[in-house]
């Protein structure tokens, strides 16, 4: 299947509706009926304000978050227009990409 990965960046104290922004996201994912994504906890990074975010012990809290998920163009073109409408602020890479599944599903 073609389509894209999408990585979406944020940092562990960001929230959204009460919940950390990336589960809330990961969520929608969810609801959306999207076939999966996952949520990975970087140790150190930095974006365009130049300011370190990073997993140090007293920084815990704005240790950087990625999330990942393999879409199709439709299913991309509707994800980031629900974090839109829903005035989500944050950095995206869209990257074309080719998925698929081989063999059984480990969760079937």
């Amino acid at each position: 299947m073609n389509g894209f990965q999408l990585t979406l960046y944020t940092q562990q104290n960001r929230r959204h509706q009460g919940k950390m922004l990336a589960d809330w996201i990961v969520g929608q994912a969810m609801d959306m009926g999207l076939r999966g994504a996952t949520l990975v906890s970087g140790i150190e990074g930095f974006g365009h304000t130049r300011q370190i975010h990073s997993h140090h012990f007293f920084e815990m809290a704005d240790q950087p978050m990625l999330i990942l998920l393999a879409l199709t163009e439709a299913e991309c073109d509707a994800l980031l227009k629900r974090l839109e409408e829903e005035g989500v602020s944050l950095f995206y890479v869209k990257v074309p990409a080719e998925f698929g599944l081989l063999g059984v599903p480990v969760d079937a």
